[in-house]
């Protein structure tokens, strides 16, 4: 046993093979393995530091990424001084960084907001009717309720009721109303069609027809209905949104087309919006992927971008009464400001709105994040005084 203990003193560790033991009680004793380690000479204490005073001075120098691309700046809308009739114009596009990157680049304009409205009482969900009232039934003065109440910046008036499958509305009808629009409101107007390609092949071009000088955003031309589209842009000096379906190279197919009758500077790329909840994460996807394309040096996808943000009460999520997920009076508009940001933090340049909710909450953050000051607009519209 001595042997063994002076082992364990010496090197801390037994270690025993081929053995046979034959005993009738072992008793193994565990004692601190410092018992058996040498004597420590104890170290010098090593004096605290003070306290430093102040902060060291450094440089910072962050990277800055350069892009050879600029996406084109395109003007909605046209001024007595240009030919039109319009009290102001409206320009988006013009940067030269990918959103918000002010340390990269520029951003001449802001994101423009547009306020949607149809020619015909269509279904709404409730919080959308109970702040537009009896204006529904009346497409200018719904158009002037947003303008002059919810701020929009422009006017996004949508021809559905000429749908043949609809009310079939007369052509003349239809743009004798967007003249009366034009008479109504001084922002410039986009002109959606019906949705049927082979009424809008003729209503589009007698749009722009009616409207010439005024420089209005004619929506859409697509892959199966472009030319009529472009051909009646060019004559009349109108701009064209170009939309294809959640897909990059069709986009760049369109606008290759487009070319064929207008430059980039009358092009709204349009590459559509999924509803939050719906897919919302791959049109973002699809809307970064074109504006990086474009920065790039993509001279097809250099154009500015739209977005139907209006699309987000389509999700039964925005409308769905269920009190577990809290009142649709708020949860409806934040629906449709949660995808309206999403697709901002996109690149995206210009929105089809339709709460006034979301309306003054877009235009609030948009000027924050364009370093403008002011209170914040939305409050009266989600019920906090």
């Amino acid at each position: 046993m001595d042997e063994i203990m002076n082992l364990l003193r010496e090197l801390g560790e037994l270690e025993l093979e081929k053995v046979d033991l034959s005993v009738e009680e072992l008793r193994l004793l565990f004692r601190p393995l410092m018992s058996f380690l040498p004597p420590q000479v104890p170290k010098a204490v090593a004096p605290v530091p003070a306290k430093p005073s102040s902060l060291l001075e450094a440089e910072f120098s962050p990277f800055v990424q350069e892009y050879p691309g600029t996406i084109a700046e395109v003007t909605l809308g046209a001024t007595r001084a240009d030919g039109g009739t319009r009290g102001r114009v409206v320009k988006i596009g013009g940067e030269t960084a990918p959103p918000w990157h002010f340390l990269e680049g520029k951003f001449p304009n802001p994101p423009a907001i547009a306020g949607d409205v149809f020619d015909m009482p269509v279904p709404l969900p409730g919080p959308v009717r109970a702040v537009l009232g009896d204006a529904i039934e009346d497409p200018i003065k719904w158009a002037k309720l947003a303008v002059e109440k919810f701020g929009a910046d422009l006017i996004d008036i949508e021809l559905v009721s000429s749908d043949p499958y609809s009310k079939n509305t007369p052509i003349e009808e239809s743009c004798k109303l967007v003249e009366n629009l034009l008479q109504a409101v001084e922002v410039p107007l986009i002109v959606g069609g019906s949705g049927n390609p082979e009424k809008d092949a003729k209503l589009l071009p007698k749009i722009a027809e009616v409207c010439e000088g005024e420089r209005v955003l004619l929506s859409s031309a697509n892959l199966d209905m472009w030319e009529p589209v472009a051909k009646a842009a060019k004559q009349y000096g109108h701009v064209v949104l170009a939309w294809t379906s959640i897909d990059m190279a069709q986009a760049k197919e369109l606008n290759r087309r487009l070319y064929e009758y207008i430059p980039k500077e009358q092009i709204v790329i349009d590459p559509t919006s999924a509803p939050l909840g719906y897919g919302v994460e791959y049109a973002f996807s699809i809307m970064e992927r074109i504006r990086l394309a474009g920065l790039m040096g993509d001279a097809e996808l250099q154009c500015p971008m739209g977005s139907a943000t209006a699309n987000a009460w389509g999700a039964r999520e925005a409308w769905l009464h269920n009190p577990e997920m809290g009142a649709r009076e708020y949860r409806g508009p934040m629906w449709e400001t949660a995808m309206a940001l999403t697709m901002l933090m996109a690149g995206n340049d210009l929105y089809i709105t339709l709460h006034p909710a979301a309306i003054r909450t877009m235009k609030d953050v948009i000027r924050w994040l364009m370093g403008e000051g002011g209170e914040p607009t939305f409050f009266p519209w989600i019920g906090v005084k």
